[in-house]
């Protein structure tokens, strides 16, 4: 069902009725579906059988009992019941034990905590996904803060490095140079056709980790699953897609392993031509309204693109705009701390990339906003240090162009160090993707003109964060107000528990993919980015602030997602950029009555 049915989503969402068809297994088209009514009911088949309920469902052949069990969609193992397992020819086919879903995750839960390396958890979750949909999706959403770094950051990264090892079956569509001029055609060979979100990389940045090629494919994979899992878009509207243009990675080259084209990535008009057909395709097949996530694309292309399509496609680039939301929403809270407004602070970013560019301009655009300044003035109170130092005006000729907005009046200062001792920033910013450049002499000197300094890194995986949780409590001698990209435990310093905040994009692109699917969106503004960041600062409490959280913690992140979703939607609408109309009363209630439910169906 499709969200433009809203009918149809909430009325029985929550009942043991399924709604939804298998695929057809014949050649001839299937009969066309009349509406849910009086006299209706689904069956398994996804037939509407109307008139007496006694007429008796007939699912085609090739999806019962053997071909049943092996659909992920539909599959729910030792949870058929008797007479499902009777309807459905599954008799024999399982042990007669028949058992609840919650038994099943509490075995898998068990199963999975017996591994000792975190890229064996993955795999067993990635089999799990690939034999049985609703149950992968009820442990995630469940067991979400002790799942969501195995199945994303920081595990996600080892296995996009180890990708062609423990390749088993595609998870979504790979597109080559050699389907070059047949980009439509592959799109048409993904069986679903409602599809509402695409998350699509090219692989050349992926994480902190760089061009790892075609072996990408898990991050789309794996921010698709947080799309369901935390933000309610049904996984048959997902779509996950590498364009695999080639990698610069020699390891991959010569790896017997790499599932990808071996040869070098191509570059200019070339790749340009590609993505447009790409883009152009993609609006043909699925329409207007579907939103398409660039994922890990490097500086040179991450920018261009969301420029040249963000007028003709809905498009949204979660390293550039997902990133700063998210960073925004804790800078906002952090304010509720350390006291004063967020033009009163003075920011210093290590990397000038995507990340630190993006944080940096929606900084400055809330600023802009709320001090009804020029966004260029407040751009000045943001200052950001790249391989070569201090940005500053002297050295604007030879900067990249997204980086000029950002080339300030000063002295050139060659390195971190130095420039905090110059800048006294209060808030310091990492997006470098290099591990250990917050050392003890750049934290110490933060600290020692801010009582409360505000440290963020950012960068993933945790081998790759600018410095840990126990470096940053214990230099500033426990003052800080600390954040990072991936997962820290707790620190005890002078008696006092400090638990690090997580700065991870799956606060945001979630909802924010919700609310821009259930608004009927078609095009992204900055305005809805702020309204988003916005959510996220409301929902962290006091009791979150007195353990130093800058962030509500992810056990209730469908709650966090649906409160994000409804300002997301509620700010499209002002816009006058929604298409979904009439506008709903109560935008909350309709986010949480959009979201897709795991909880198995009873089959007739």
């Amino acid at each position: 069902f499709d969200l433009s049915h809203h009918q149809m989503t909430k009325d029985k969402a929550d009942t043991n009725q399924p709604r939804f068809k298998l695929p057809p297994v014949s050649l001839l088209p299937a009969p066309p579906l009349p509406p849910p009514g009086r006299g209706a009911s689904p069956s398994l088949s996804g037939r509407w059988l109307v008139g007496s309920a006694r007429q008796r469902p007939c699912a085609p052949a090739s999806f019962r009992g053997y071909n049943l069990l092996r659909d992920p969609r539909y599959n729910k193992g030792l949870a058929f019941t008797e007479k499902e397992r009777e309807t459905h020819y599954l008799r024999g086919l399982l042990p007669p034990a028949v058992t609840s879903q919650e038994l099943q995750e509490r075995k898998i839960m068990h199963n999975i905590r017996q591994y000792q390396l975190p890229l064996q958890r993955y795999m067993a979750m990635m089999d799990l996904q690939e034999g049985n949909e609703r149950l992968f999706y009820k442990l995630l959403i469940d067991n979400v803060e002790e799942l969501l770094p195995i199945v994303y950051t920081p595990t996600v990264g080892e296995a996009c490095q180890k990708y062609g090892s423990i390749f088993s079956r595609p998870q979504g569509l790979y597109i080559s140079l050699k389907e070059k001029g047949k980009i439509l055609e592959v799109l048409k060979n993904w069986p679903e056709r409602s599809i509402q979100v695409i998350v699509v990389t090219d692989g050349e940045r992926i994480l902190g980790l760089g061009d790892l090629g075609c072996q990408g494919m898990g991050i789309p994979v794996g921010k698709l699953s947080l799309y369901t899992a935390l933000g309610g878009v049904r996984p048959s509207a997902c779509l996950p897609i590498t364009l695999d243009v080639g990698t610069n990675n020699e390891e991959l080259l010569n790896d017997e392993f790499y599932i990808g084209l071996r040869q070098r990535r191509v570059t200019g008009q070339e790749y340009a031509d590609f993505l447009h057909e790409f883009m152009a395709a993609v609006k043909q097949n699925y329409g207007e309204k579907v939103l398409i996530q660039f994922e890990d694309f490097a500086n040179h292309n991450a920018f261009d693109l969301l420029a040249r399509y963000g007028t003709t496609h809905l498009v949204f680039n979660d390293d550039i705009q997902g990133t700063a939301s998210v960073v925004l929403a804790g800078l906002v809270a952090a304010l509720k701390l350390v006291g004063g407004t967020l033009a009163e602070h003075t920011y210093l970013f290590l990397g000038a990339g995507e990340a630190g560019t993006g944080i940096a301009e929606l900084i400055a655009l809330e600023m802009s906003r709320q001090t009804k300044t020029p966004i260029d003035e407040c751009r000045k109170k943001i200052w950001l240090v790249d391989s070569k130092g201090l940005i500053v005006s002297t050295r604007k000729e030879s900067l990249q162009h997204f980086k000029k907005p950002w080339a300030h009046e000063h002295e050139h200062v060659g390195n971190l160090l130095d420039a905090v001792n110059a800048i006294k920033p209060t808030v310091l910013i990492g997006t470098s993707g290099k591990g250990q450049t917050f050392t003890q002499e750049v934290v110490e000197a933060i600290s020692s003109f801010n009582e409360m300094p505000i440290i963020l890194a950012l960068s993933n995986p945790t081998s790759q964060a600018e410095c840990t949780a126990e470096q940053a409590y214990t230099w500033s001698k426990g003052r800080a107000v600390f954040a990072t990209g991936s997962p820290f435990d707790p620190v005890e310093y002078n008696g006092k528990t400090h638990v690090p905040g997580q700065a991870n994009n799956a606060y945001i692109f979630p909802g924010f993919g919700l609310g821009v699917v259930m608004s009927g969106a078609i095009r992204v503004h900055d305005d809805m980015l702020l309204a988003a960041s916005e959510a996220l600062a409301q929902q962290v409490t006091q009791e979150n602030f007195d353990k130093g959280l800058i962030y509500p913690p992810f056990s209730n992140i469908r709650k966090i997602s649906a409160h994000i979703a409804a300002n997301v939607a509620a700010r499209a609408y002002e816009l006058g950029l929604a298409s979904r109309r009439p506008r709903p009363k109560d935008l909350v209630k309709y986010a949480e009555s959009c979201m897709y439910s795991p909880i198995y169906r009873n089959y007739r």
